[in-house]
Order: C-alpha cells, then structure tokens, then sequence
C-alpha cells in the first residue's frame, strides 16, 4: 500500500476478484421449504435420488433458485460420500458465496476432494478473512500446494493472515478497507470514492490515518454524506475509536464490538499501523459461534458439529468420559467407607442418590453462570469476592427450601430422624455446590485454563463426593445405624 500525499486517497488492495452477485434475498423455490425456512424432507431426497442415478443435469435444475446460504445448507443435509459428486453437478453454482457459507467441516472434505488448482480459484474468489477459513484447516501440505497455484498478489495476504495466531483477530480481518489523510475535504473523499474501482465496495466507515499508516480516526458513511464538501475530514472524523489488536483473540473482539456497539473497527499490528477491518458481519458468526462453544465445551461433547468426523468426535468425548469414570470412583470409595451402616438402614443406598443428583444440579446451575461471566468480562478479580458471597446466600436460600421438602416427605416416610438427617445433608451439599461452582472456574482462569473446558469434571467430582459423605457422615453421626 502506498504512503499518503498531499493529494493521494490511500486504500487497501483488493484481495480478489468481485464475487458473484447473489441470487435474490430469499430462495425463489418456496416450495421446497417449510414454515420455519428448512428444506422438505421430500426435496432432499429428490437431490439425492438425481445424485445416485448420476442426473447431474437435473440435479443442477432442483438446486439453482436456490440462495447460495441454502445451497450450503444441502450440502448439510446429504450424505458426506455424496458431498463432492453435488458440486461437481452443480459446478458453475458453487460461487465464493456458496463456500463462504459452508459448514467448516464440509468445506474441509470438498477442498480436499479438489485439486490445487480448483481450490485456488475458488480462494481468489473470496476475500481474505473467507480464504482463510477455507484453507487453515488443512494440511500444511495441502495448504502449500494451494498456495503455491494463486498469483503473488493473491498470496500474500492469506499467508499473512495464516500467520496470525488460530481465532485471532488477524485471521477474522478484512484487508479490504479505504484509508485517507485527513487533510482533504469531504468532497475530494466522495469524488475518489465514486471514480474508483478497485477499491472495497462493503464499508461502513472510512479510516482516517497519518503518514505512517497509524489510524488518528474515523468518518461514518452518513456523516461524509452530510458534511458540506469544503470541510476537511481531520475537522468532522470521530477521534475517539475502539482499535483491535491484530493478535487480539476473537472472543475478546466479540466483546468489544458488543460493549461499544460497533459497526466497523480497525485492526492494527504491533506498530499500530492499520492492516485490516473487521466488521459487525464477521463478528455475529463469532458471537454464535463463541456461545455455542462454551455450552459443548461445559458438557464435554468437543465442538458438538454434527459434521464432525467420528474420530474426532469420538477423541473430543472420550477422554472427558475417562475423567468422569475417576471422579466416580472418588465417590465410590466415600460410598464404600460407609458399606456398613449401609448395610444396616437400607434407606440409606435408597436416599443418597438424591443428595448427590440435586448437588451435581446446583454446582451446575452456579458454574454455568460463572463460566459465562468469566466470558462476558462480567466476572473479574475487582468483584470475585462479591459475586462468591452472592452465590453463597443463593445457594443458602436453595439449599434451605429443597431440604425443608425432602425434610418433610423423609420424615413422613421413613423416621423424622432421618428426615432431618438428610436435610442437613442437602443444605451443606448445595453449599458445597455454590462454591464449586464459583471458585472452581476462577481458578482455572487465573491459571490460563479454559474454565469452560476443566470445570465441570471438578465441579462434578466435589458435589458427588461431599454429598455422599455429609449424608452418610451425618447418619452415623446422629446415631442412625448403631
């Protein structure tokens, strides 16, 4: 990119050729679709049914009305071995669009069913962040064959961005922006922008940055439209700006882009040059996809993609139902200690289940809001103690109303005794829960351990055991079993 001059407009190189326009807003074969906006089970089945009697003729009929969003979908829906054969039938559909909007995995399998060359000319279709996400899955063999058939030009920047550390800003960026000295006027900046024709045409601001390609501010598209043409952009930009570190993790820009409300912000590199955009479009997939991600992550499921391949499914699931088995058999040691007064108050094996389950419930329900307000930047060192205590007196409060009910209902079908003793059992394992449930997550936190990933076999371990052992602790304590 070139520096600024008195009289220059600075822009950012288009990556690659303007994709194809897009088919229409919503898919103009309504027939094939639901009420809630899903493909028929019937019109799938005509897709596959085309794709086994090798129709690639009719195959290409049923699927061109459709939005390249829904094409990705079908692709979704079909069997995986019939995933390549449906774009080689529909070859001349499968534009940028189509693969941007493609499932991870599934793109993953097509470009790898595609030669280098196929797959390049697909990559200098889609803009930098979209070429990126296509080829940073796979091999590092694969990914060099296919760098190596784009033009230099193309390849520079998808190296560069491949280069940026994994779900970091550099690799969510757009290097498609316009960059302009603030010295001109608002009418220099609206000529320029309606003459040229390699520059961006998906914008919402425009970047006003100084001779060393540092961003001093910028200008919202309606305020250019608004502004008189003599006035200088250095006199009407927003100085105030929210600047993205280009190493910056994705979820962190999540934040951000929802704290201020942004549109649009500037990536910046070490120097505080200006590289990138990146823009509210990018961020709403992260958003999701970030959300979604600590749910599966709580439960121990891996990525939860449908898409997934089964060995890596299996790998994600596996080791986490490995470190289950141990936590059980914690709380089967604490459960044998006790195998005699089990032995003789049967009711004992009968009720103990309960103190655990509720537990397990209750250090759930506290880590998930912990984990999620470790995520949102809601829970921090400055209010851990308030927020711990917060938790205690709603865990109090829990533990207090479930154990007047299995209190009661104990008492009334075994003996008041133990009624009571399970009760008290209950209010100290919710206790127990509520704490778990905080403090477990801010530990891993503040040792750089996905809090999401690590808490809930720890979580699970404690509720079990404690509950097991206050229960059957306080049986023998009160004299229950002689």
């Amino acid at each position: 990119m070139a520096h600024p001059r008195d009289t220059d407009l600075l822009d950012a190189p288009d990556d690659g050729v303007a994709m194809d326009e897009t088919r229409g807003d919503v898919s103009s074969a309504t027939d094939n679709f639901d009420e809630d906006n899903r493909f028929r089970p019937e019109f799938v089945r005509k897709v596959e049914d085309a794709l086994e009697a090798g129709e690639d003729g009719e195959v290409h009929d049923l699927v061109e009305p459709l939005h390249p969003a829904d094409i990705a979908d079908l692709f979704e829906l079909i069997d995986e071995d019939e995933r390549p054969q449906l774009a080689t039938a529909i070859a001349e559909l499968m534009t940028a669009e189509v693969i941007a909007e493609l499932n991870d995995h599934v793109r993953e399998l097509l470009v790898e069913a595609l030669s280098a060359g196929a797959a390049a000319q697909i990559a200098e279709q889609l803009d930098t962040d979209d070429a990126v996400a296509m080829l940073e899955d796979l091999d590092e063999v694969d990914q060099r064959a296919i760098l190596a058939e784009l033009d230099p030009e193309d390849r520079a920047p998808i190296e560069t961005a491949l280069s940026y550390p994994d779900e970091s800003a550099g690799r969510l960026m757009s290097r498609e922006f316009v960059a302009v000295p603030g010295h001109l006027t608002v009418g220099d900046l609206i000529d320029y922008l309606r003459d040229q024709r390699d520059i961006s045409t998906d914008f919402y601001e425009v970047f006003v940055i100084d001779e060393r390609m540092r961003p001093l501010g910028t200008c919202q598209l309606s305020w250019i439209l608004r502004t008189p043409r003599t006035v200088k952009l250095e006199d009407v930009m927003k100085r105030d700006q929210t600047l993205i570190p280009v190493d910056l993790d994705q979820e962190e820009v999540g934040l951000r882009f929802q704290k201020y409300a942004l549109i649009s912000a500037a990536v910046i590199d070490n120097d505080g040059r200006l590289v990138g955009q990146i823009t509210a479009d990018d961020i709403a997939h992260v958003i999701a996809e970030e959300a979604g991600e600590d749910a599966l992550l709580l439960s121990g499921a891996g990525e939860g993609d449908i898409n997934e391949p089964i060995r890596e499914a299996y790998s994600a699931r596996v080791r986490w139902l490995i470190a289950n088995l141990g936590t059980a058999v914690v709380a089967s040691l604490i459960i044998a200690a006790f195998g005699a007064a089990i032995e003789k108050l049967v009711a004992l094996a009968i009720l103990m289940p309960i103190v655990a389950s509720i537990g397990g419930n209750a250090g759930t329900q506290t880590m998930a809001v912990t984990v999620r307000a470790i995520a949102t930047n809601q829970l921090t060192e400055s209010n851990t103690q308030r927020i711990l205590w917060r938790e205690f007196r709603v865990a109090f409060l829990n533990g207090v109303t479930i154990a007047v009910l299995i209190g009661v209902a104990v008492a009334l079908l075994f003996t008041p005794p133990l009624g009571g003793v399970i009760a008290a059992a209950m209010v100290i394992n919710i206790l127990i829960a509520g704490l778990a449930g905080v403090l477990v997550p801010v530990v891993f936190d503040r040792l750089d351990v996905d809090p999401a990933v690590a808490s809930s076999v720890f979580v699970t371990m404690i509720t079990d055991s404690m509950g097991f052992f206050a229960f059957l602790g306080l049986a023998v304590a009160s004299g229950l079993v002689g």
